[in-house]
């Protein structure tokens, strides 16, 4: 018996010959000491349904803003209260049906809907649209040092409210980013400075105090490279991230590091995101679960959505399961509210949390899919196998109570074409409620063919747990 390589991460290239680690709705934990292996596959959390919100999509939410959250479901800004989720509305927005960029400066809500602007007084329970002659709309809003700092529509320009009033905003308390000439698609704050994005750089601002405008350019904090879309640029990790571009290329992924853009996407990842068709439309949300930092980004033209792990550095797909298929994950925005993760669907108006107990999207199946090289790199000879047997080492006696899921089952197929054509499948129980003893093994699995090397792959629809240390190969070589 070896040990096959099923640990690891999401890892498909342009060449499935090469590789063709496909991995959905699982990601690796590391066990540091002690474990039995180094580390094992968890699975994805599923959406756990908590209320509805309008009629939705829902474009934006956000917490922290005295004792309610306040979401944005289709044209209607929300607040929600704590526990009940009771939601009460406050006001019209821009009628449109994309993501809203919202901050606040304790006291108001600035909401930007991509040009129209709105604010909501929490102290006084008003909704105004900004009127003051000398706002240009806003795109992205951010706030800073008393500030509402927002970037202005197809321009280079950046401005602020005054001090603590998101409804006045004077003609001078504007600037331009113009290291490159670039118009900006974005911004954020971190670490008390402005991050303003172009589409080809990104540039660096700090509050110097100045008179009519008081941030200014750090001199030589600027980087060529710049963002494809609006809403794909996340604080995670006490850092930036975001979906980039250059004079060179699209459809890297990106952190901050100092002043410079750490690439966090792999060759693998970036082959699939710029097949996609539509990139500028990418949206993305981090949030923290159990010590891991996700970065979350959704391609909603392309139906797919990619996760990257901060604590393991990999990346896997998240994803529903529609008609026999994956789709795009139904998440389309985050906030963290009465102690939970809560997400909204990109199609209506419900809210979840992100449950880790939760074996299912708002009841809907959540498929979860595993593919690997049976022999690990070097470990294959190109010499004909006998497989003899195939065990997954994972935590059975897992059934449910009721329903679907009390007998759960793996089902694997596998692939001697690196995944060009697949053998039929088969069904292995992994154990009734309570019978822990139960092994998950696949007996005389045949020879390999053709290029003498086989894929993997296990997969599962059961709403029940699924933990993955291992998997254990029998096989032998039988010629050259």
């Amino acid at each position: 018996m070896i040990s096959s390589p099923i640990l690891g991460s999401s890892y498909v290239t342009r060449s499935i010959h090469a590789a063709n680690n496909r991995m959905v709705n699982l990601f690796p934990e590391i066990v540091p000491e002690g474990g039995k292996t180094p580390a094992f596959l968890n699975r994805c959390p599923g959406l756990k349904f908590l209320t509805t919100v309008g009629e939705g999509p829902i474009r934006g939410l956000w917490s922290g803003f005295g004792d309610k959250a306040y979401v944005v479901s289709g044209s209607k800004l929300y607040s929600l209260e704590d526990m009940t989720y009771t939601a009460s509305i406050k006001g019209t927005v821009a009628d449109n049906t994309g993501q809203v960029s919202m901050t606040d400066n304790g006291t108001q809500l600035f909401i930007a809907c991509n040009g129209p602007s709105f604010i909501y007084n929490r102290l006084t329970d008003e909704f105004s649209q900004i009127i003051d002659p000398d706002f240009q709309g806003a795109v992205t809003v951010d706030y800073l040092d008393g500030y509402f700092v927002y970037t202005i529509p197809d321009s280079q320009k950046v401005g602020i409210t005054q001090l603590l009033n998101g409804l006045q905003v004077d003609p001078l308390e504007f600037a331009s980013a113009e290291a490159i000439p670039d118009n900006l698609t974005g911004s954020c704050v971190n670490r008390q400075e402005l991050i303003l994005f172009g589409s080809k750089s990104t540039e660096f601002w700090y509050n110097s105090g100045a008179i009519d405008f008081p941030f200014t350019r750090i001199q030589g904090a600027v980087n060529q490279i710049g963002c494809l879309a609006t809403y794909s640029i996340v604080q995670l990790d006490n850092s930036i991230f975001w979906l980039g571009c250059d004079l060179s290329g699209v459809g890297t992924i990106y952190r901050i590091n100092g002043y410079s853009a750490q690439r966090v996407s792999t060759h693998a990842i970036e082959w699939q995101i710029q097949q996609y068709s539509d990139l500028s439309s990418a949206i993305a949300y981090p949030y923290q679960q159990d010590g891991h930092s996700f970065y979350v980004i959704s391609f909603p033209n392309d139906n797919a959505t990619w996760c990257y792990d901060v604590s393991t550095n990999s990346w896997h797909e998240r994803a529903g399961f529609q008609n026999g298929n994956f789709t795009r994950h139904r998440s389309n925005c985050q906030m963290v509210f009465g102690n939970k993760i809560i997400v909204g669907d990109y199609q209506n108006g419900n809210l979840y949390s992100l449950d880790l107990n939760t074996y299912s999207d708002n009841g809907e199946t959540q498929k979860w899919l595993r593919s690997w090289r049976a022999l690990g790199t070097d470990v294959n000879k190109l010499k004909r196998t006998a497989q003899h047997s195939l065990q997954l080492d994972c935590t059975s006696g897992v059934g449910s109570t009721l329903g679907q899921g009390q007998n759960p089952q793996v089902i694997m197929r596998f692939s001697d074409d690196s995944g060009y054509t697949w053998s039929n499948e088969k069904w292995r129980p992994m154990g009734k409620i309570g019978k822990y003893g139960t092994r998950v093994i696949w007996r005389r699995l045949g020879m390999t063919e053709k290029i003498r090397d086989r894929v993997y792959e296990v997969s599962g629809t059961d709403p029940v747990k699924i933990e993955i240390t291992g998997a254990m190969l029998s096989a032998e070589e039988t010629d050259a």
